[in-house]
């Protein structure tokens, strides 16, 4: 028998925004009900500020999933996108005071739906439109990079945590070998690029620290996707801030310009030198001299 917050409970038993968004102009759905738990995240965005207006939630699964899911509406309505994108399913489950270790899947579902919800406004291609190969487990419809992100953002270890916070392997079971040797890829990346002075710190608790780099690169997002790329932050330590680079970003001359930049903005907030670093799978050059 898990133990659930007092938190959790209200949130299952008096779920907020459990509602159809009527003028929704972007919406997010992931999992199956064929799978057992499925989330349709509506939002109504203003066009022109980006600011989310109003937040809904349809949801198929056990009560996390409804507590998780009411919490998410509750955290990003009021937000901007780029203020919502930067939510955490840590940060979820935090607000809810915590979820079982078994059931962090329904943090990372809500977490997914936010993404998924902000790719349909920007007329970015869903995640759902899987590569070749990208899918790893077919029973719940999770891909590569659903994983990549979940293990890069947990700091997860094993096959279990994977189980346990992407629900990937938790049915027919027959996926676990190939979500153990895509795990096995992720670590081993990381003393890879440590040899090279690049390594991404495993993520620790959300600190002052951290919300402080979330906040300057929060700044310089809607600058960096005018330009056609991204930005995404992966880690921090008491000397190292790691984050994801993509589009425009990517490129060699790019990637140097975008992480001087963000490297300066840390020192001119933090008032003290902060080693910013790409992760090495999402650029070819990622060095800061």
């Amino acid at each position: 028998m898990w133990n659930y917050s007092e938190k959790v409970k209200d949130h299952f038993f008096h779920p907020r925004n459990a509602k159809v968004v009527e003028q929704a102009n972007a919406i997010g759905d992931v999992g199956s009900l064929s799978c057992g738990d499925a989330l349709r995240l509506m939002l109504r965005v203003d066009p022109v500020t980006e600011i989310i207006e109003e937040a809904g939630f349809q949801t198929f699964g056990c009560g996390s999933a409804i507590a998780s899911s009411s919490a998410l509406t509750e955290l990003i309505i009021g937000r901007t996108l780029t203020e919502a994108a930067q939510l955490t399913n840590k940060q979820i489950a935090d607000y809810l005071d915590g979820l079982p270790p078994e059931k962090m899947h329904c943090s990372v579902m809500g977490q997914e739906a936010l993404r998924a919800a902000i790719a349909q406004f920007r007329g970015e291609a869903p995640d759902a439109d899987h590569e070749e190969g990208a899918l790893i487990c077919k029973c719940f419809g999770v891909d590569e990079g659903h994983i990549r992100r979940a293990v890069l953002e947990n700091g997860l270890t094993t096959l279990e945590d994977v189980v346990n916070y992407t629900k990937a392997g938790g049915g027919c079971t027959s996926c676990h070998e190939k979500i153990e040797q895509t795990l096995e890829q992720i670590l081993n990346a990381r003393p890879a690029a440590r040899a090279n002075g690049l390594a991404a710190p495993i993520p620790r608790p959300r600190d002052e620290n951290w919300l402080a780099v979330e906040e300057v690169i929060a700044g310089l997002r809607p600058h960096i996707q005018a330009d056609g790329g991204d930005m995404r932050l992966l880690g921090v330590d008491d000397k190292q801030v790691t984050v994801s680079l993509s589009g425009s970003c990517s490129g060699c001359m790019m990637t140097d310009m975008t992480l001087a930049w963000l490297q300066q903005k840390l020192i001119e907030r933090l008032g003290r030198f902060m080693h910013v670093v790409a992760d090495p799978a999402t650029v070819s050059i990622s060095e800061v001299e």
